[in-house]
């Protein structure tokens, strides 16, 4: 699926749980999606313009002047079932860590240290932040009929951190064995005059 059609379903799912002007629906995307999706505003106004112009979505003026709210209409929620039982389509991941661990040899085993005390600090501030999120949806949306899957995509988020947390505990140890075979980043070659 394209990424364009990614944004598509992204804009007329967030519509479809209430209208919004184009800046709501960028910091809804940004607070609610944001653990596992990002749309820019680059990406949100053109892709609504569209989306109005295929009567997909409706403009309203919003309460304030010069804003307009978007409300999806009955043909952007068919497009949006559509868009949903398309297969997913996997895009390759581009993880920074697991570059520098990968060539951890030459960045040498303390550095690879801190990265993975990093990481790992930043996964248990994820849990925190994940479970506090539950906390408030749970006692807000009681009773939506969004909240189950909204739960199921935050529990994603909990589960993949304590994988986190575990990898990054495991590999520490693994590290710490490097560290007391005494293994050091090589020296570069000195170049012959």
């Amino acid at each position: 699926m394209p990424r364009r059609s990614q944004s598509e379903m992204a804009i007329l799912g967030g519509l479809s749980m209430q209208p919004m002007t184009a800046y709501a629906l960028r910091e809804a995307i940004k607070d609610v999606l944001g653990h596992f999706w990002s749309e820019s505003f680059g990406q949100i106004y053109p892709a609504l313009s569209q989306l109005e112009q295929q009567g997909l979505v409706t403009r309203s003026h919003a309460s304030r002047p010069g804003s307009s709210a978007y409300s999806v209409t009955p043909a952007g929620l068919e497009r949006l079932r559509e868009l949903l039982s398309e297969p997913v389509v996997e895009t390759p991941p581009r993880h920074g860590l697991l570059l520098r661990l990968f060539f951890g040899r030459i960045l040498g085993p303390g550095q690879c240290r801190e990265l993975l005390l990093t990481a790992r600090a930043k996964a248990e501030r994820r849990i925190a932040e994940y479970e506090a999120i539950e906390r408030k949806v749970r006692e807000e949306d009681a009773g939506s009929p969004d909240l189950p899957y909204v739960l199921i995509t935050l529990s994603s988020g909990i589960h993949g951190s304590r994988a986190q947390i575990e990898w990054a505990t495991e590999a520490l140890a693994l590290l710490g064995d490097q560290t007391s075979a005494g293994n050091h980043p090589p020296r570069p070659k000195e170049s012959q005059p």
